[in-house]
């Protein structure tokens, strides 16, 4: 089932016209709290068309003339609207979005984006948390959003607008409940129509859902049911994705459509060797292609691949395509195949050794995970300076540093758990201070006596970082319960000195 984004940006005039000012000047040129407007013209009168949150909560509407706007709100700050490069910057969100979240992307004129994520939100987790990191990029450029998730974009661009705050997950087959209680607003109607089907006791989209569709056509035209039923997923429509300018693509046209699984894995592997001819001439290897699938009945299927470096192998790449073949649903038939570079970078000649080499290539291997499970959650561990467990290690790309003799840079004096908990667990112990093991801990409820125990192994807190650490002291130990598991635990404190911690034990991980 069809999984579809709207992204609504509610203050996007004002949003550009402060990121364009901060770059041009360095400075907004007004306080955070200003009431700030863009002006226009309808017709001979000079009106408000985007307002800011100061403005509009001392009562400036949208529409209103601007000499009425000026008398309600004092210090209010008027700069000319720029509907043209709103737009401008709307398609270039829309490429950034595209290279981003997904194959699919549009601008959603005048104030939004609409993406297809259909089966693409395991990659991030899952629809909530691909939606609040939708909107936390977009607050991390200045940008205020509003983000939904439905089955189809009429109903994704209703809720953004009238339920979100800030997301909102409509559930799979849930579109017709999700719409019965909106206003007939959301279902992007002329003001004309609004008018008139108030004036006839329409008010939500459940008033109208009911009614015969001919009758609704011959009085509203057929605009107000073809929008209904293009909410309701009666009617399709098909998102047109932005292009992105300057890259590499190749496309095939077919007289018949086709749609056999076979079929389009011969046609996938003839475009990517076209595309991987591209990019030799161009000395590029593609970071991330789209492959799109435009069917008869005008709907766009797409798949993406990433790799975790510049590749052209032909076959390669084709293997990565093929493995996702099976999520595109080709109707009554594909009438067309676009496959494009949307990430390429410098690949430079690679010497051919007839010697024997040994050397372990995981690229292969880190590609086809990356994209079964997102590219995210795919990474390896690394070394970093320091003493205190938790902050000994990072997360690093999977191939960073694979040149080096990467496993000889973790310290070897002291063995560490292959398992560290992200925080450290209370638990209760019987003791002899202040350096000797426990004799038993109580975890999670339930009481073990200890076998086995080695340390401590003291750590001092790093004082550089924190004040609080100045006198940090931890003695580690490493236990053996009568169960057999091997546990890694901490007395906070050194058992003694008040000062140097609370002398409350933890678990911090377990040995294999």
């Amino acid at each position: 089932m069809p999984r579809v984004v709207s992204l609504w940006l509610p203050q996007w005039s004002i949003d550009r016209w402060r990121c364009q000012t901060v770059r041009n000047t360095g400075t907004s040129g007004s306080p955070p709290d200003a009431p700030i407007v863009l002006k226009g013209t309808d017709g001979r009168r000079r009106v408000v068309t985007a307002a800011n949150r100061p403005a509009l909560r001392g009562g400036v509407r949208i529409g209103m003339p601007l000499t009425q706007a000026q008398v309600l709100v004092e210090g209010l700050v008027a700069h000319d609207a720029e509907p043209e490069r709103d737009a401008e910057a709307l398609e270039v969100l829309a490429q950034w979005g595209l290279r981003t979240f997904s194959p699919l992307v549009a601008p959603d004129a005048p104030d939004g984006l609409i993406i297809d994520v259909t089966g693409a939100d395991h990659l991030h987790g899952g629809e909530a948390d691909l939606l609040r990191y939708m909107v936390q990029r977009l607050a991390g450029q200045q940008i205020e959003a509003r983000a939904a998730i439905a089955d189809t974009r009429g109903t994704a661009h209703a809720l953004a607008r009238f339920v979100a705050r800030p997301i909102h997950l409509c559930p799979p087959g849930q579109t017709a409940a999700a719409l019965a209680a909106l206003p007939v607003a959301a279902l992007r109607v002329t003001a004309s129509q609004l008018q008139s089907l108030g004036q006839l006791g329409f008010e939500t989209v459940g008033d109208l859902m009911h009614q015969p569709r001919a009758p609704l056509a011959k009085r509203f035209g057929p605009d107000l049911v073809r929008r209904l039923d293009q909410a309701l997923g009666h009617t399709a429509e098909p998102i047109e994705p932005v292009h992105l300018p300057d890259v590499i693509a190749v496309e095939r046209g077919f007289f018949e459509p086709i749609g056999a699984p076979e079929t389009l894995a011969r046609y996938t592997g003839r475009l990517t060797a076209d595309l991987c001819e591209r990019l030799e001439a161009k000395g590029l290897g593609a970071r991330q292609v789209d492959l799109y699938f435009t069917r008869v009945d005008n709907r766009i299927e797409a798949i993406r691949v990433g790799m975790a470096r510049p590749v052209r192998d032909a076959a390669r790449l084709t293997r990565l395509q093929c493995e996702k073949l099976d999520t595109v649903a080709p109707g009554f038939g594909i009438e067309r195949m676009r496959l494009v570079a949307t990430e390429a970078e410098l690949l430079a000649p690679v010497q051919v050794s007839h010697t024997e080499d040994n050397t372990i290539d995981l690229a292969a291997l880190i590609d086809v995970l990356s994209n079964r499970i997102g590219d995210g959650r795919l990474y390896r561990l690394t070394p970093v300076q320091s003493d205190v467990p938790e902050r000994a290690a990072r997360r690093s790309d999977p191939l960073e540093g694979m040149a080096a003799d990467w496993a000889t840079q973790w310290p070897q004096q002291w063995p560490r758990p292959v398992r560290l908990f992200p925080k450290p667990e209370a638990i209760r112990t019987l003791a002899q201070l202040p350096d000797h093991p426990p004799t038993h801990i109580i975890w999670r409820g339930t009481r073990y006596r200890v076998t086995a125990a080695d340390g401590p192994e003291r750590i001092f807190g790093e004082w550089w970082l924190r004040d609080g650490e100045i006198t940090a002291v931890r003695d580690y130990f490493r236990v053996e319960i009568e169960t057999g598991e091997r546990l890694w635990i901490y007395r906070s404190g050194d058992g003694e000195d008040a000062h140097t911690g609370d002398q409350n034990w933890h678990l911090h991980g377990m040995f294999a």
